[in-house]
């Protein structure tokens, strides 16, 4: 089940991460650059996982995902709570930019 879950929630994860940089980018804001601060390397880690998805190793351990999967649960939790974050950080940047 999770293996599946998080196949799946990779891609999806990866498009919300590539909409809030287009979005942080769209801003006329000179504060802070979210992109580059916190979701190019949230981007960097999504790649890196989705090779080891797609490689060998990962398909010989696929037998044994169980025993991980408070592992693999805790990096879908650590990129929803970002993506959530940066949702909140996009809407305030939106607010303050009108004022």
């Amino acid at each position: 089940m999770v293996d599946r879950v998080y196949k799946k929630d990779l891609p999806r994860l990866r498009k919300a991460l590539e909409g809030l940089r287009e979005n942080f980018s769209s801003l006329d804001s000179s504060k802070t650059n979210w992109a580059k601060l916190r979701i190019d390397p949230l981007l960097k880690h999504l790649d890196l996982l989705e090779q080891l998805l797609h490689s060998g190793d990962f398909s010989r351990e696929f037998s044994h995902l169980r025993k991980g999967v408070q592992l693999f649960h805790s990096d879908l939790v650590y990129f929803r709570e970002n993506v959530k974050g940066l949702e909140k950080l996009l809407q305030s940047e939106k607010k303050s930019s009108k004022k």
